[in-house]
């Protein structure tokens, strides 16, 4: 019996091994080269989903890049705002003349009539990055200007982004998370904003060195590999060279690190990652002549170097302890290690900001803390738009269905704890609160919002298709299987039930991908109607539906790129220069320049109003233009009044 038992799974398997190996071709027949090809159905599987990934990342790469090129097609091919002029004027001089030129130049048209040190009063990074790529094009034989470079400079970056955060949400949760997250900061608006075509500004870059820099982070965290801290440092140098928002690294990543510490989640991978990002970085960035000293001296850095020499103390807490063998002496030596480590830290710190060594904190670092700050204190701040608090409508404007995506993504990295989420909720949650005290820092939110997002939509959309399979499987088992009355009865309730539960999933998925399609539709809305129109360009529509272009701003520019003609613009925000004025000179006074408390601008204006020099110069004849069909001349579109015509 035996003996036939045998046998037969010898048959079986020499029955499996034939349909497994290869036959030979049977050349008589017209399909016999079929027979020529083995299939390997796991490893063309594998195959098939990294080409779904590159495909789907090469389809979101170009989307990125298309987006934000509205303007172009549009209007055409310009700069949009004021200050991105200005960049775009220190790199054409840098493609001029070099980099040891640009780094020594004292620009006497900026800032007139004091003039400007560009290579100590500026971030580099956005110029030599554009002339850096300007080079390389006309090594490649593709000679085009440097302000079309220019132009294209931060749709090329945010394409690049979606790249980073694919591998940042692949390190946080799975591959599936990296591709939505890649989709999702492609179109938001949130990012797009400071990144369409033209705009030629520090964030343009400077978006991709932050979310750069964190993955490299937290994959040198994961890893421990001395190669990855390096590289997080080498991404932070180029963040300090690019943009003023930097700071908000040098203070983020030492308080991740304490979470970490404080959480019993030291390791000698967390060690290495820590140390070598930021004693490197810091070195680095010390290179940058805006920079310099900082590093060592202001009051904003002080929570990374307190963290560093923190790190010291652990990793010689952890030595002594496998010294000694007694826990009762070690916890004595613990209570004592620390608290003279806190004792010296804190009188070090109060030393050195009695002496002046440390700074201060900076009016825009206060700010963030308290959001009256700058209008009490230094209200040139808090005269610019973006640095006002975000109002709801913003967040709903910027991020849609993100807002509510977002919670729920919190809620799954609380549920699956570990060094990346730890990191990727605390940036999160940062980034969050400071937007809402600022509007502008919903820029910097927008990596964090999009990431945790999608570890939303991933895991949603997992579960559920687990349960759509894990459903059917049951259904399936209880078919075929028989039993006793009391189990057959069982599975005839789990069939009963299992229809309910496969459709709600169902319904689930066409819902989720309903909403979606509906943000991105609304991505593409706001792309297009909201910004993709240049500042110093106006449009309008004639009598008969005609767009009418104002192109005074560019005109002026054209006229004079100086500090005067930069002012102009700069000179219709009345109210604010009479407050940054009186702060300096007390005779210039607010009240004086209201009427009943409001402020107007039109005939009914007060008498210092009207004869201001920042009122006649911005109102010049201004009543006798015509700024829009059905209203009469003078009339201020902004302020929906009509002016003074007598100026």
């Amino acid at each position: 019996m035996a003996t036939k038992s045998e046998s037969i799974n010898g048959a079986s398997k020499q029955s499996a091994a034939a349909f497994s190996s290869p036959r030979p071709a049977n050349r008589d027949s017209p399909f016999g080269f079929l027979s020529d090809f083995r299939f390997d159905f796991k490893h063309k599987t594998k195959q098939q989903l990294l080409l779904i990934r590159v495909s789907t990342l090469t389809l979101i790469y170009l989307l990125a890049f298309m987006t934000r090129l509205f303007s172009v097609l549009r209007y055409e091919s310009m700069i949009h705002e004021f200050d991105p002029y200005f960049n775009y004027r220190t790199t054409l001089f840098l493609t001029k003349h070099g980099f040891a030129e640009f780094w020594n130049w004292f620009d006497s048209e900026s800032w007139y009539p004091l003039g400007r040190i560009i290579g100590g009063t500026l971030y580099p990074g956005l110029m030599l990055t554009a002339a850096l790529i300007h080079k390389v094009l006309q090594f490649l034989s593709f000679y085009v200007h440097i302000r079309e470079v220019c132009v294209l400079t931060a749709p090329f970056f945010a394409s690049n982004t979606t790249l980073v955060a694919y591998f940042f949400g692949k390190e946080i949760w799975d591959s599936g998370a990296g591709l939505v997250a890649a989709a999702f900061i492609a179109i938001c608006p949130g990012y797009i904003s400071r990144s369409v075509a033209g705009s030629y500004d520090n964030e343009g870059v400077a978006i991709l060195a932050l979310l750069f820099t964190f993955y490299l982070f937290v994959k040198a965290v994961n890893t421990g590999s001395l190669a990855w801290a390096v590289g997080a440092a080498l991404g932070y140098f180029y963040m300090v060279s690019a943009w003023g928002g930097y700071v908000f690294i040098i203070n983020l990543v030492p308080l991740y690190v304490l979470v970490l510490l404080v959480t019993g989640r030291y390791s000698m991978r967390l060690y290495v990652a820590y140390n070598c990002t930021y004693v490197l970085g810091m070195l680095l960035a010390m290179q940058i002549r805006f920079v310099g000293f900082q590093h060592v001296q202001s009051g904003e850095h002080m929570a990374a170097m307190g963290v560093f020499f923190l790190m010291q103390v652990f990793y010689f807490l952890d030595w002594v302890k496998h010294l000694l063998n007694d826990p009762k002496l070690f916890q004595a030596f613990l209570r004592i290690g620390v608290t003279s480590a806190v004792v010296v830290g804190t009188v070090a710190l109060g030393v050195g900001t009695a002496s002046g060594y440390i700074s201060p904190w900076t009016g825009r670092f206060y700010s963030l803390l308290d959001p009256t700050y700058t209008k009490d204190h230094i209200p040139i701040i808090a005269s610019v738009s973006e640095h006002q608090p975000t109002a709801w409508s913003s967040f709903m404007f910027d991020f849609h269905i993100l807002l509510f995506l977002f919670p729920a993504g919190l809620y799954f990295c609380f549920k699956r704890l570990s060094d990346a989420t730890i990191f990727i909720v605390m940036y999160g949650l940062t980034s969050m609160c400071f937007a809402g005290v600022m509007v502008r820092l919903i820029l910097v939110a927008t990596p964090a919002v999009c990431l945790i997002s999608a570890i939303a939509v991933s895991a949603t959309v997992k579960n559920l298709n687990n349960l759509l399979r894990t459903k059917t499987k049951v259904a399936q088992s209880g078919s075929t299987k028989g039993g006793s009355g009391n189990k057959s009865s069982s599975k005839g309730l789990l069939d009963q039930s299992q229809p309910f539960g496969k459709n709600g999933a169902i319904a689930l998925l066409f819902g989720a991908f309903y909403l979606l399609g509906k943000f991105a539709t609304h991505c593409t809305w706001v792309t297009s109607e909201a910004y993709s129109s240049p500042s110093i360009v106006l449009a309008a529509r004639g009598a008969k539906g005609n767009r009418v272009i104002f192109d005074d701003y560019r005109e002026a520019y054209f006229w004079r790129t100086s500090g005067f003609a930069r002012t102009l613009p700069r000179m219709q925000r009345f109210l604010w220069m009479v407050r940054i004025g009186g702060g300096v000179f007390p005779v210039i006074k607010e009240p004086d320049y209201l009427v009943n408390g409001e402020y107007r601008v039109d005939k009914g204006a007060a008498p210092k109003m009207l004869n201001c020099l920042m009122y006649k110069l911005s109102y010049y004849r201004f009543g006798e233009l015509t700024t829009e069909y059905g209203k009469p001349p003078g009339y201020d579109r902004a302020r929906g009044s009509k002016s003074e015509t007598r100026i």
